[in-house]
């Protein structure tokens, strides 16, 4: 069996079996059988998604609702949707039996390599905060220089849903999650560029611990090893990874003598290019990812100074310091991305001088919120209510802070709850910003659902702040 994991093809003739049936497995099956229609497939999944996958008359397809050691163990390859662990007891203990996992990145991945060991053409981002919006831009700014870009991944459309387009692009833009840096790690194939933007605590559920976060993440910079990795000068781990690479040509972001910000300007070295403070970007912090997005264009041989203007025409992604609009003096601000503490600061800092009401909280996944306490001791906002499975915990901790920090403190039983305190305390005048700094798993699917609720419960149209605009290839 070859070191670096198979493409399709290759799959014939082995005991294959898909774990998960998310849109990732759906397009991990569609892929298999486009190319090896009669591979025998086991599908491991919830009982409902087996009705589901019965209904699709597939004599080839067997569901099993059993994932187990032993279950898992039967088979040579089994191709895991990103949201399941590679750390779960029961794939750890087939691992160690011979059992390979890989996802449905790594099958792309190996579809792609080209002579050289490398995917031409390829830009992947990573980090704990902006990659949503740095890859969506990147992409915006391809475009606009008349390069047909393909944006997918994490984004929200699957490497393998694009993995046979109508229209061959010439640059893909990738964002990866710390579920899937592995997958292109493995697959032996090297990216011909990588960004990685920041590392904060995050998922720690899935991956065990921080260190290990921070191992995952960054293999796709350490593993990967991508023709050029884009560093951001700013981030203490980045910073010292940067001078351990041997492997990558190393650019940096964030630094004087490339694309960096100098309060809100924009500069190449000592060149004033723009000012940032006009461009549909939340946040300064995804302003200062144009940097990595601009060094990473340079990375690619193109020339990036032309394109920086076009950031102007870029359409700001939902979920994401999203403004959804003003309701009797109260605007409505949806981050319902935003899934750490230090996701939820960034947030605050955007509207520093306005009044605010901040509703943080949601699934618990051991997250320390002792960083986001200490800010508020100078920088905290009218209001903050807790909610979901952690508030408690950050309300308890915020708790002692109160008074003598200046906010008012609620504590709420859901989303709807917490709105109704937050417009009552911003007297109706202010921003009501929900910023979780917590996944959604609990109450709602996903973010998404999160952030569609919150939209609803303000009284406008979930409908209209969904979509993310320019997936697939254009």
């Amino acid at each position: 069996m070859r070191s670096s994991p198979p493409d399709i093809a290759s799959l014939d003739g082995r005991k294959v079996a898909l774990w998960g049936w998310g849109r990732e497995g759906r397009a991990a099956y569609r892929a298999i059988r486009a190319r090896l229609p009669a591979l025998p497939l086991t599908l491991f999944c919830s009982t409902a998604e087996a009705v589901e996958a019965t209904a699709l008359h597939d004599a080839n397809l067997v569901a099993e609702t059993d994932v187990s050691a032993p279950t898992l163990s039967a088979f040579d390859i089994v191709v895991k949707s990103p949201g399941i662990s590679p750390y779960k007891p029961e794939a750890v203990a087939a691992a160690q039996a011979g059992t390979r996992f890989i996802g449905g990145t790594a099958l792309w991945f190996a579809e792609h390599a080209g002579v050289d060991g490398v995917a031409a053409n390829t830009i992947c981002v990573t980090g704990t905060k902006g990659k949503s919006t740095t890859t969506a831009l990147l992409a915006h700014l391809l475009r606009a220089g008349g390069h047909v870009t393909a944006l997918a991944g994490n984004i929200g459309l699957p490497l393998l849903e694009a993995l046979e387009p109508d229209i061959a692009p010439e640059f893909w833009a990738i964002e990866l999650s710390s579920y899937q840096t592995g997958d292109v790690a493995g697959s032996g194939v090297r990216p011909q560029v990588a960004i990685a933007l920041n590392i904060f605590p995050e998922h720690l559920d899935w991956h065990g611990s921080h260190e290990r976060y921070v191992e995952d993440k960054l293999r796709l910079i350490t593993q990967a090893r991508p023709r050029t990795a884009v560093l951001n000068a700013n981030d203490p781990r980045l910073a010292q990874l940067g001078a351990s690479l041997t492997d990558s040509e190393v650019r940096w972001f964030g630094r004087a003598d490339g694309w960096h910000l100098r309060g809100d300007d924009l500069y190449r070295g000592d060149a004033f290019v723009m000012d940032t403070r006009a461009l549909p970007l939340p946040g300064r912090h995804n302003r200062g990812n144009l940097c990595a997005v601009l060094t990473a264009i340079e990375a690619l041989g193109l020339d990036a100074a032309p394109l920086a203007p076009h950031a102007a025409s870029f359409r700001p992604l939902p979920h994401r310091l999203q403004t959804i609009g003003t309701r009797d003096g109260i605007t409505y601000v949806n981050d319902s991305i935003s899934t750490t503490p230090h996701a939820s600061l960034a947030a605050l800092e955007c509207f520093a001088s306005r009044r605010v009401a901040i509703l943080i909280g949601g699934h618990d996944r051991g997250l320390p919120w002792e960083d986001f306490a200490e800010a508020m001791h100078t920088h905290a906002p009218l209001s903050i209510v807790t909610m979901g499975q952690n508030g408690p915990r950050i309300h308890a901790l915020l708790a002692p802070l109160a008074a003598q920090a200046g906010f008012v403190l609620g504590e709420a039983g859901d989303l709807a709850d917490a709105m109704a305190q937050a417009k009552s305390a911003l007297g109706g005048e202010g921003v009501v910003l929900l910023s979780p700094g917590a996944p959604s798993f609990g109450p709602y699917r996903d973010y998404v659902a999160r952030g569609r609720h919150f939209a609803e419960l303000a009284g406008f149209d979930p409908e209209m702040i969904s979509t993310i605009p320019g997936l697939g290839v254009a």
